[in-house]
């Protein structure tokens, strides 16, 4: 374990070294994820504004309330591991990651996470711009406040090794863009990112449940809005938990098969 946390530390700076170089990108990066929950919240308030009231109980301030705090947790929780592995792929470049005695996915959590570091503070200050513009409503209790934290953990974990899992398609097929685009628009309706899930129809909202897209958005969004019971927020953590296990279950499977059949693409 020492070892594996100096090679973290390591890496940590290196990534964040390196991600410094990029910043453009990343400012472009940055607008992308503020800019499509803004214009989500700009209709939903709208709406309910039009009605001149509540839509399935949200008002025009708590779809801002909603949509500022959803955009901070996926931020939290988002990867982009799937649309960069079939590069790897392709290119050879895996090949090199496969000769270190360290698993690849270790360099791909230093690198999302040094990420989100870099950006967050950023991230911080447009929620508090879009705060101060639409002047959001935030019923938190104290329980749920404090049990938003290990939710949100869980919500990173279990996105990050479902999109790890989902990437190695790339084994087979050097082509996974179309798998990437179903998978992000099944993700943009039932993990909740354009319209709270109380909002949608019931078969849907059962599909969001069962499969693990509303436990990595929805539920740390709905836990620290005050909007859940203690026992709904239980049953939240089993399924959390319940994915978490099924996901790191799968990537081994997936994971040395995958390996088995590999062979480059590219140079």
């Amino acid at each position: 374990m020492k070892g594996l946390a100096d090679i973290y530390g390591q890496q940590f700076k290196t990534t964040l070294a390196s991600f410094l170089q990029y910043r453009a990108a990343i400012a472009i990066w940055m607008i992308g994820h503020i800019l499509e929950p803004l214009i989500f919240l700009v209709v939903w308030s709208a709406v309910a504004a039009s009605r001149g009231t509540e839509v399935g109980g949200f008002g025009p301030r708590d779809f801002a309330a909603y949509f500022i705090v959803m955009m901070l947790v996926n931020h939290a929780t988002y990867t982009w591991i799937m649309y960069e592995f079939e590069y790897r792929i392709r290119h050879g470049s895996l090949s090199f990651a496969l000769l270190r005695p360290l698993h690849p996915i270790h360099i791909d959590i230093v690198d999302n996470v040094s990420s989100k570091l870099i950006t967050l503070p950023m991230m911080l200050v447009a929620a508090g711009l879009l705060a101060a513009v639409f002047k959001p409503t935030f019923h938190p209790v104290l329980w749920s406040a404090a049990a938003f934290v290990p939710a949100i953990f869980l919500a990173f974990l279990v996105r990050f090794l479902t999109e790890w899992t989902l990437a190695l398609a790339g084994f087979w097929t050097t082509r996974v863009s179309a798998v990437n685009q179903a998978y992000y628009v099944a993700a943009l309706f039932l993990s909740g990112q354009v319209a709270p899930l109380v909002l949608l129809p019931g078969p849907v909202r059962a599909v969001a449940t069962v499969l693990p897209f509303r436990w990595t958005i929805s539920f740390p969004v709905e836990l620290l809005l005050g909007r859940l019971t203690p026992g709904q927020a239980l049953a939240g953590f089993g399924a959390q938990l319940a994915w978490l296990a099924l996901s790191l279950v799968l990537l081994r499977i997936v994971w040395r098969a995958g390996v088995r059949v590999y062979s480059a693409v590219g140079a």
